[in-house]
C-alpha cells in the first residue's frame, strides 16, 4: 500500500488543497505516496506557528539544543538502511548512493552538536577606559527552507540542522516527487524531542509556496530563506527575498568544469568524470558539465573516457550500477529537450541516445516502466554551444580541448556558473593556477566535481548561488545574527571617536 503523506504543523497534520502521487521512477507504475498539497495560506499559518514557537525554543541553552542535534544524528543512524532504501524506491538514486546520503546527515549532526557550545561571541577591548566591548550570535527567527529532491534527505540537513541548532524555527518545503523521503527525515528529527511548530514540513507546488512566501514575508514571519533549485527560480526567491529586506541562502545549479592537463592520470580523471558525469544519472548540482582536454591527451582520453562508460552498469538501482533512472518525469521531459540541443558539428562517442527501451535498448538491458536513459558523452561541443554554456540536468557530458592553462581556465569560466570545478594534474603549479583563476566556490585536485564533506563551506557564486555557503562553521553566518553589546561602567558618558585618549609621539625624532 502506498503511503498518505500531509503537511504537519505546530506538530498536527493540515488540510490538504490538492494531492501529487510520487511514483518509483524505476518502476513507474509504483505509487511510492499520495501526498496531500497545502496551499499559500497554509504556508504562511506555518510561519506564523514557526514565529510563536522560536521564542521558547530559542531560551532553550545551546548545549542543549545541540544534544537534540546530537539524538538527531543518532536516530538517523539507527534508521539509515531504512531510509536510504526509501530513498532509492522514490526517486530511483542507487543503494550505495543514497545510503552515502544518509551518512552525511549524520556526519553533519556529529559537527553541529559540538557548536552548540562554540557558538562564541567575542570580549572586545574598547578605545576608552572603564568600559566593555561584547559580541553575541542570535538567532534570526524563522528560516523558510525550500529544497530539491535529488538529495531529498542529505541537503536539506545541511539547513536544517543548523538553523534548529542557532535556536531558530524551521517551515521546510521539500519537493513533492521526494515526499517521502522527506516525511520520513522530519518524523525522525521531530522523534529527537523538538517541541511542535519548531520544524514544520509543509508540502506545496511550487506556485502555492512562492505566494505562501511572499505572504510570510509581508507578515514579518520570515526572516531568512534558504533555496536550493534551479537558478531560474533561485533569481526569483532572491528577489522576493529581498523586497522585504530579508536575505536568502541560495544553492543554484552548475556547469561544473573539469580541466584535463597533459601531465595527468588518465585513468584517475576518466574513473573521476564518470562518477561525477554520470553518478545519480548526472542530476546532482555538482555534476560534471564539460571536460575540457589538453588537445595532446584528447583523443586518448575520450576514448577511453568512452570506453568506461560503456563498460558501466545501468539499471536498477536496488543494483551495483553507476546511475538509474532519472528523478522524476518533468526530469526526463526536460532532459529530452537538452538532447535536442545536440549540433552537425558534436560528435557522440559513447552509442545510443534516448530514452532505454525495448526498441533503444543498452546492451541487455531494456528500461522495463522505469524512465531509464542512455548517457551521452558529446565530443566537438564548442564554446557558443548551448551544451556548454547552460546547466543539462541529466546524463550528458560535453567535452572540448585547449592548449594553454589560461585558455582552460577561460574555458571554465565562460559559462557564469560557478559552483564547483576539478583539475587533474601532477604539477601543483598547475593546481594553484588553476585555483587562482577558477570562478568556482569549490575546487577539486585530481578528484571529481562531485562530493561535499560536512565541515567544509559549500556554495557557489554567479549562476550558482549569491555567494552565501553551506556546512561547516560558515553557515553559522546564514542563521545567525551579530549583535553588539557597550557596557559602560565608568559613571560618565563617554563618545566613540570623541573621548579618546591621546598619546602624543615625537614624529620627528630621529636617530643621530
Amino acid at each position: 500500500m502506498s503511503r498518505q503523506i500531509v503537511s504537519v504543523v505546530g506538530g498536527k497534520e493540515a488540510a490538504a488543497a490538492g494531492t501529487y502521487t510520487s511514483l518509483n521512477p524505476a518502476r513507474t507504475g509504483e505509487v511510492v505516496a499520495r501526498v496531500g498539497l497545502a496551499d499559500a495560506g497554509t504556508f504562511a499559518a506555518a510561519c506564523r506557528t514557526a514565529k510563536e514557537a522560536q521564542r521558547e525554543w530559542a531560551r532553550v541553552p545551546a548545549p542543549v539544543r545541540g544534544r537534540v542535534i546530537a539524538s538527531i544524528g543518532r536516530l538517523v543512524e539507527a534508521n539509515a538502511e531504512r531510509l536510504a532504501r526509501l530513498v532509492t524506491e522514490e526517486i530511483g538514486k542507487p543503494y550505495a548512493e543514497a545510503l552515502g546520503e544518509v551518512r552525511e546527515i549524520v556526519d553533519t549532526c556529529d559537527f553541529f552538536l559540538g557548536e552548540g557550545r562554540r557558538l562564541y561571541g567575542q570580549t572586545v577591548p574598547s578605545e576608552m577606559p572603564d568600559k566593555n566591548l561584547f559580541t553575541f550570535r542570535n538567532p534570526i527567527g524563522v528560516a523558510a527552507v525550500v529544497t530539491a529532491g535529488n538529495f531529498p534527505v542529505a541537503v536539506p540537513s545541511w539547513y536544517l540542522v543548523p538553523a534548529l541548532l542557532c535556536g531558530n524555527a524551521v517551515v521546510w518545503k521539500p519537493a513533492e516527487y521526494a515526499a517521502a523521503s522527506a516525511e520520513a527525515m522530519f518524523r525522525l528529527f521531530t522523534a529527537a524531542g523538538l517541541p511542535d511548530g519548531v520544524l514544520n514540513i509543509v508540502f506545496a507546488d511550487g506556485a502555492a509556496t512562492f505566494e505562501g512566501l511572499e505572504l510570510a514575508l509581508g507578515e514579518g514571519t520570515v526572516h531568512k530563506v534558504g533555496f536550493t533549485g534551479s537558478s531560474e527560480v533561485g533569481r526569483k526567491v532572491g528577489e522576493l527575498a529581498g523586497r522585504h529586506l530579508q536575505s536568502a541562502c541560495l544553492e543554484l545549479g552548475g556547469k561544473n568544469p573539469m580541466v584535463i592537463m597533459p601531465d595527468a592520470e588518465l585513468d584517475l580523471a576518466v574513473e573521476g568524470a564518470l562518477f561525477s558525469g554520470f553518478g545519480t544519472a548526472g542530476q546532482r548540482c555538482t555534476s560534471l558539465g564539460t571536460v575540457i582536454v589538453h588537445e595532446s591527451v584528447h583523443d586518448e582520453f575520450v576514448e577511453r573516457f568512452a570506453r568506461a562508460l560503456n563498460a558501466a552498469a545501468i539499471g536498477d538501482p536496488a543494483g551495483d550500477v553507476l546511475a538509474g533512472p532519472l528523478l522524476d518525469r518533468k526530469f526526463a521531459d526536460r532532459y529530452e529537450e537538452f538532447l535536442t540541443w545536440l549540433q552537425p558539428h558534436h560528435k557522440v562517442v559513447s552509442g545510443n541516445v534516448g530514452r532505454i527501451t525495448k526498441d533503444n535498448p543498452r546492451g541487455g538491458f531494456d528500461g522495463g516502466e522505469g524512465l531509464y536513459y542512455h548517457p551521452v558523452i558529446v565530443d566537438g561541443v564548442q564554446p557558443g554551444d548551448r551544451l556548454f554554456l547552460e546547466e543539462t540536468f541529466g546524463p550528458i557530458v560535453g567535452v572540448t580541448s585547449f592548449a594553454t592553462l589560461d585558455e582552460a581556465v577561460e574555458l571554465a569560466n565562460l559559462p557564469g556558473y560557478g559552483l564547483s570545478s576539478s583539475i587533474y594534474t601532477t604539477n601543483a603549479k598547475h593546481a594553484f593556477r588553476f585555483r587562482e583563476g577558477i570562478s568556482a566556490g569549490m575546487v577539486s585536485v585530481n578528484n571529481s566535481t562531485s562530493g561535499a564533506e560536512a565541515h567544509l563551506p559549500f556554495g557557489g557564486n554567479g549562476k550558482s548561488g549569491n555567494g552565501s555557503r553551506q556546512s561547516g562553521m560558515w553557515v553559522l553566518d546564514q542563521f545567525t545574527r551579530w549583535q553588539s553589546m557597550n557596557w559602560d561602567h565608568s559613571g560618565k558618558l563617554q563618545k566613540a571617536q570623541m573621548d579618546v585618549a591621546e598619546i602624543e609621539p615625537d614624529l620627528d625624532f630621529r636617530l643621530p
